[in-house]
């Protein structure tokens, strides 16, 4: 080996020495520092809204309803469960398990009126500390004495009924419906000089499939039913070169891919199915109610649900900006930046 060549690997691997430890110092301190981290997390992305390509229609036709003053029923979710039993190489479910909690999500868009049945636990824990009367209103204690009135009350009819309840689930995960791919590879014929170059590129479809049901609750009849598959694309493309140069290896490659999400494919399905739904028992006739120049864009629902206003003042509070990606962050509002004390 020339002194040249050693000198020249030194170098090389003098600077990958430095390289590594500069990496290694910004990733990971065995000190804590001032803020009491040991590292300081990635990423800076906002919290944004989780649209569909049907949320806007949703919150059309709650407009619409309110512009007509068309009631909504009260209607229950129930369970929207994973029928497909599908599970990923490491273990857990390939599909969500949240489908009952989008479809919450799609008819607060709707602007339906909603009455909990899913998750009950907190109401029934709370009714039988009442029965014990063991709570008190507006924070007053009856402890002191048990025959005052200042325990919470239960009455009769308190509680208000469904008028239909939504069930369902998943049905259908298919994998690899169609894919396609090549394969271009390049090597040198001159063992004095080997080297390779490769090129890929991938494709392949699946899709999902709900089945939804619309049940009328005082006489369990089925009142509407909704079966939809959506198809999902996936792709990749990568590239790379291996070759001997000067006695060094060198082994490059490049590469991307991307896959529709699946559970916002899931999602899609849900606020589709609810839109067909909520539009039948509103009775609007279909998207051109969406046309309609008297559309008030006050309200309280929005990209990210519905609520109902603790105040008459759906002018002014925050309903309209909910779906604002740069509302209350500290680096990007400087409403917030001004007021921070730390």
């Amino acid at each position: 080996m020339t002194d040249r060549t050693f000198s020249k690997r030194m170098r090389i691997l003098g600077v990958a020495s430095a390289v590594t430890a500069l990496l290694a110092g910004c990733a990971v301190s065995p000190v804590a520092g001032p803020s009491g981290q040991y590292a300081t997390p990635i990423g800076n992305a906002p919290v944004t809204a989780n649209p569909t390509p049907y949320s806007a229609a949703l919150y059309c036709l709650s407009d619409y309803a309110r512009r007509y003053n068309l009631p909504s029923p009260r209607i229950a979710i129930g369970r929207i469960s994973d029928y497909t039993g599908s599970v990923s190489s490491d273990g857990g479910r390939q599909i969500t398990q949240g489908a009952s909690l989008m479809a919450y999500s799609a008819l607060a868009k709707a602007g339906a009126r909603m009455v909990e049945r899913y998750d009950t636990s907190i109401s029934e824990l709370e009714l039988r500390y009442a029965n014990n009367k063991l709570i008190g209103e507006d924070g007053a204690s009856a402890g002191a004495n048990p025959d005052s009135n200042t325990y919470r009350r239960i009455l009769a009819g308190q509680v208000p009924g469904s008028d239909f309840y939504i069930v369902g689930g998943v049905t259908e995960v298919n994998y690899n419906i169609r894919s396609a791919g090549v394969d271009i590879g390049q090597g040198e014929v001159d063992s004095a000089r080997p080297g390779s170059a490769l090129l890929q590129g991938k494709i392949f479809v699946m899709n999902v499939a709900i089945d939804l049901r619309l049940v009328q609750t005082t006489s369990m009849e089925v009142v509407d039913v909704i079966s939809y598959q959506k198809q999902i694309i996936g792709r990749e493309i990568s590239a790379g070169v291996f070759d001997f140069l000067d006695g060094n290896v060198f082994d490059i490659s490049a590469g991307s891919g991307g896959m529709e999400p699946v559970q916002l494919a899931v999602r899609s399905l849900i606020e589709r199915g609810t839109l067909e739904m909520m539009a039948n028992l509103y009775g609007a006739p279909g998207p051109q109610v969406c046309l309609d120049a008297a559309h008030d864009p006050l309200g309280s629902v929005g990209p990210t649900g519905g609520y109902y206003p603790a105040y008459a003042n759906t002018d002014t509070n925050n309903g309209q900006t909910r779906a604002d990606p740069n509302r209350w962050h500290s680096g990007r509002d400087g409403d917030v930046r001004r007021s921070s004390r730390y």
